[in-house]
């Protein structure tokens, strides 16, 4: 079986080549736009494991790409004169992963919350001592991860904007990184729980969209805080967190909280749902100690969930509810949430630790088969995210979001159950191709439109520099 694809692509970005976003097409969750910047491809004798339910698997299949777009999937499709071709023989071909919850600015901080005596206080003593260019390049770090572990859709959830120049920085790197997503504009970090965000900043992002908006790839929501954190002294009052989210809903953009996470917080999505504020546009995080009859309050609002099962268990709130979750009929997805404790962003170790709690709190070996935990990766990812008409599975009329796995490392060495073997034995470095609304950006293994190397050592960089601003001893 081969080890890598060998194929020459254009490698494009939705940056110039000073890595500044390109103009957007305006609006807020639209598709990728600009055909003419896409490469006509077709990935051919690959293994397709489509999420259609229409479809299902293709043993031996083709998908034809073209002006960003999945034109056709099949058998023995023809390519287009001047297309590339990609053989994708003996390699397994899926939808890209789907991140729907990630600090993506404290990437800079990664494994560093031990150290500086939990994850909380690590963003509060460090997060503001961050500039503009800090959070760029903690971003982009996330991004180059994202992309090197086969994730194309992410969810940049930013709780460390303390100026507009912040919030742009994360734009920017979104944008040169080419990948789909949301970015949800948040508070600054340590910020004063008795006033409101910046909701004059979020106006003006919003009325500027089409600036940021990377070619239609990016939308913009909200980071909310709610009724704040499960300490008495991070609760934020009720007129504070009610003008923040009636200001995200007459802008018609969609929110995110916590809720629910540790044991202390419990009620948090009670609360939320005695208020009238729950509604299919607000997205949950964790909601571990959800009681059975808070989850009836999601299902029946249509709020999604996401959860993030390594940071909840390594932070002490316990193992997700995902099949209580699922059996509610809950949009449920996975999230990296912050490498600052978890440490990477292995969306397959996401996938299996996710499906192993889920068996474990059953006590049955099939509770949560591998197929079903691929598709909250996939498919029911996106769907969290509103993003299912457009990415999430490989169909015809949705942008061409998808990964090609390698079968030849040791960890993997052969194809028997695809989806299995997603969920249970590959790693981000079996992932050997990726590619974003038709744009290559990982081949052969190798990342194609960011140099990772440089990105580490700028980042480097920029943690000493906020590590000395802060006062804080080295780590």
């Amino acid at each position: 079986m081969p080890d890598e694809v060998t194929c020459t692509i254009p490698s494009v970005t939705g940056a110039n080549s000073r890595g500044e976003p390109g103009a957007g097409t305006g609006g807020q969750a639209g598709p990728g736009t600009g055909a003419g910047q896409h490469a006509s491809l077709l990935v051919r004798g690959g293994y397709l494991i489509t999420m259609d339910p229409g479809m299902g698997d293709i043993p031996v299949g083709d998908v034809l790409v073209s002006g960003g777009m999945i034109a056709a999937v099949g058998t023995g499709l023809a390519a287009p004169a001047g297309a590339t071709e990609l053989d994708a023989t003996g390699m397994i071909v899926a939808p890209g992963l789907v991140d729907t919850h990630w600090h993506m600015w404290n990437t800079l901080l990664r494994s560093m919350s031990e150290g500086g005596r939990g994850y909380f206080r690590l963003c509060r003593s460090l997060g503001p001592a961050f500039a503009a260019e800090d959070v760029y390049l903690g971003t982009l770090l996330g991004c180059a991860e994202a992309i090197s572990s086969g994730i194309t859709t992410v969810h940049d959830w930013c709780h460390n904007i303390r100026t507009p120049a912040h919030a742009e920085a994360g734009l920017r790197a979104l944008a040169q990184a080419g990948l789909r997503g949301r970015f949800s504009y948040g508070y600054p970090a340590a910020h004063r729980n008795d006033q409101a965000m910046d909701l004059a900043g979020l106006r003006r992002l919003h009325a500027e969209w089409a600036k940021h908006a990377a070619d239609g790839l990016m939308s913009l929501g909200m980071a909310w805080r709610g009724p704040g954190g499960s300490d008495p002294a991070m609760r934020v009052p009720a007129a504070i967190y009610r003008q923040e989210i009636d200001t995200a809903r007459e802008l018609g953009i969609p929110v995110t909280v916590h809720a629910s996470g540790p044991r202390a917080a419990a009620g948090q999505i009670g609360m939320l749902a005695d208020g009238g504020l729950l509604g299919p546009d607000l997205q949950v995080v964790h909601a571990n100690w959800a009681t059975e009859a808070e989850i009836g309050q999601l299902a029946a609002a249509g709020c999604p969930v996401t959860i993030s099962p390594w940071s909840e268990i390594l932070v002490g709130y316990g193992p997700p509810r995902t099949g209580e979750l699922m059996a509610a009929g809950i949009p449920v997805g996975l999230s990296v949430d912050t490498t600052a404790l978890t440490g990477n962003a292995d969306m397959f170790a996401i996938m299996k630790l996710t499906q192993g709690l889920a068996n474990a709190a059953a006590e049955d070996e099939f509770a949560l088969t591998a197929r079903r935990t691929l598709a909250l990766a996939t498919i029911d990812g996106a769907r969290s995210l509103g993003l299912a008409e457009v990415t999430g599975s490989l169909a015809p009329g949705k942008r061409a979001d998808l990964i090609v796995v390698s079968a030849g490392r040791p960890n993997l060495g052969m194809v028997t159950d695809p989806a299995q073997l997603l969920v249970t034995a590959a790693q981000p470095g079996n992932v050997d191709t990726v590619i974003a609304d038709g744009r290559v950006l990982k081949r052969g293994g190798v990342l194609t439109t960011l140099d990772a190397e440089r990105i580490g050592r700028e980042a480097r960089r920029a943690l000493d520099g906020v590590i000395a601003r802060s006062g804080a001893a080295a780590r």
